[in-house]
């Protein structure tokens, strides 16, 4: 058992017998009370790494009386401070059956972590589904950015589009709003991100006051690529923390994946998806 400084608690206890049960053997092993193993069980801070998996790969566990095995091992991974964590809902955009696509709000996380995954967008969309569909993140979205995000609901839909995308056939539109203005109506912004190469075309749409909204289109795809390549330029989102002024208490960033055109790798049709008119 591993304690941090933050009131984490990292558990890792083997199983000697198929009768036991994960919810008694991470409640006598960490001294927490089986209703907070229950709630880390459900919201996905319990893993299982079961002995017959020659990889050692281990997965969620969510029942308190999942069948063990012996020589099995289960890990709890205890964060009071993520496992009291809400986000807003996102919403279903459109429901294509091998895929859906949503409006991913500020705040919910394109994939989980150990610690849990009741605020990503995969859990979320299986409980809106009842949890009768699988969910397959296919690409990411930041945290702190919101609009449009697909999800695969079978293996099949989930390497086509994941192929689509690492291919670059999805096209991207992104609506961002910043304090003043661009240093030119139209531009590209070519800086490279982590030694990588990486292009954004950037246009003004409007000005109001002091602000300026403007839409991004990205030829690749780097890691907090538009919020660089805008912070680069002296024009930082509005609500940015990280790149920009923003402190906590401030609005959320300003940044929406407005728009998402590709080609149906299922269906073969064009898909076209927007949240602006």
């Amino acid at each position: 058992m591993i304690e941090t400084n933050d009131s984490s608690l990292e558990v890792q206890v083997g199983v000697t017998s198929s009768e036991q049960n994960p919810l008694e053997l991470l409640a006598d092993e960490s001294g927490l009370s089986k209703q907070k193993i229950k709630e880390a069980m459900t919201k996905g801070a319990v893993w299982l790494s079961q002995s017959k998996n020659k990889k050692g790969s281990a997965r969620p566990v969510r029942r308190k009386n999942s069948k063990l095995r012996e020589g099995d091992q289960l890990y709890l991974y205890y964060n009071p401070d993520i496992l009291a964590e809400k986000v807003t809902e996102p919403k279903l955009v459109a429901d294509e059956g091998d895929y859906s696509v949503w409006d991913k709000p500020y705040g919910v996380w394109a994939q989980g972590s150990k610690w849990g995954d009741h605020c990503s967008i995969g859990r979320l969309v299986e409980k809106y589904f009842d949890y009768n569909r699988q969910s397959y993140i296919v690409h990411r979205l930041d945290r702190a950015a919101s609009g449009l995000m697909i999800v695969a609901h079978n293996k099949k839909a989930a390497a086509a589009l994941s192929h689509l995308f690492a291919k670059r056939e999805v096209e991207k539109i992104y609506i961002a709003r910043i304090k003043g203005r661009l240093p030119e109506p139209e531009m590209t912004v070519s800086e490279a991100i982590d030694g990588k190469p990486a292009k954004s075309h950037i246009k003004e749409l409007t000005v109001e006051k002091d602000e300026s909204l403007l839409e991004v289109s990205i030829e690749t795809g780097r890691k907090h690529q538009i919020r660089k390549h805008l912070s680069g330029i002296g024009c930082p989102i509005i609500g940015d923390r990280l790149y920009g002024n923003a402190t906590e208490g401030d609005i959320d960033l300003q940044l929406k994946a407005a728009k998402l055109m590709f080609k149906c790798p299922i269906s073969g049709e064009n898909r076209y998806y927007s949240l602006v008119s």
